[in-house]
């Protein structure tokens, strides 16, 4: 099989970024079908703010562009694929490390966790651990403040992570830096699955607090997380509410595709 094989067709397109991922079971089965086969990838979870970062930086937008899986990252982008007529789930990096490290578990697949804090990797270790058993946790790394994804320093500990023989790396750095961190390195070690998760190992290791089920469900996580946070977030979410706006506001044609519609 060609690389190709393993390389979903993309299912929408928002503000000129392609989703080929519509379900976290689709996700996982096409990683482990690049992973049994000695290739790795990069996944990025788009939303808003993703796409805010994107139309202002060129280099986010290259790396977003050579992402092997693309899947849709809150409420707004399922409503706008939805405009196109592709029926998506909401899959973001929060709800994939559960799943994700239970697959490897089953698949006998070393995994690595790379980025938040050290407190945080410890204890969602121990209870990924505990939940499930046969889970193999090779690498564990926090980098230090100011950390840059284009340094030396993140060449050194990408080398320790791909000797510990991890197949699959969690990078918890938040966005832009683990979307630089995983492209950078998927392509130095290209049998490596590379999966941006921002604050899920936090949730894991209850060091964060994520939003009750209710605004999960109904698309209002964003509306916690500034009521929680606004000094942080006002601005972030300002700027994602008018990138809405003009995307609300201009036609969305369907892609001429060959894959099915869900």
């Amino acid at each position: 099989m060609s690389v190709t094989d393993f390389s979903p067709g993309a299912l929408a397109s928002i503000d000129g970024q392609d989703i080929n991922i519509a379900t976290s079971t689709d996700l996982i089965k096409a990683s482990l079908a690049r992973l049994k086969s000695g290739l790795g990838f990069t996944l990025f979870t788009l939303n808003l703010d993703h796409l805010v970062k994107r139309r202002s930086d060129p280099a986010f937008r290259d790396i977003y562009s050579r992402a092997t899986f693309v899947t849709a990252d809150g409420a707004p982008i399922v409503w706008l694929a939805g405009r196109q007529g592709v029926k998506l789930d909401r899959v973001t990096g929060a709800d994939l490390v559960i799943p994700m490290c239970e697959a490897a578990a089953n698949a006998g697949l070393p995994v690595a966790f790379y980025g938040s804090t050290e407190k945080s990797l410890s204890e969602a270790a121990v209870r990924l651990r505990r939940q499930f058993p046969a889970l193999r946790i090779v690498f564990m790394e926090s980098p230090p403040q100011g950390f840059l994804p284009q340094s030396p320093a993140a060449d050194e500990a990408a080398r320790r992570m791909a000797a510990s023989g991890a197949r699959i790396c969690f990078v918890a750095l938040g966005a832009p830096k683990q979307e630089a961190f995983a492209d950078r390195m998927s392509q130095q070690y290209a049998g490596v699955g590379f999966l941006g998760v921002g604050a899920a190992l936090d949730f894991i290791a209850g060091e964060q607090t994520r939003a009750p089920k209710f605004f999960q469900k109904n698309g209002l996580e964003w509306l916690w997380r500034l009521a929680t946070n606004p000094r942080r977030l006002a601005t972030r979410y300002a700027l994602c509410a008018a990138a809405l706006a003009s995307l609300a506001l201009t036609p969305q044609t369907p892609l001429a595709l060959g894959g099915p519609r869900r």
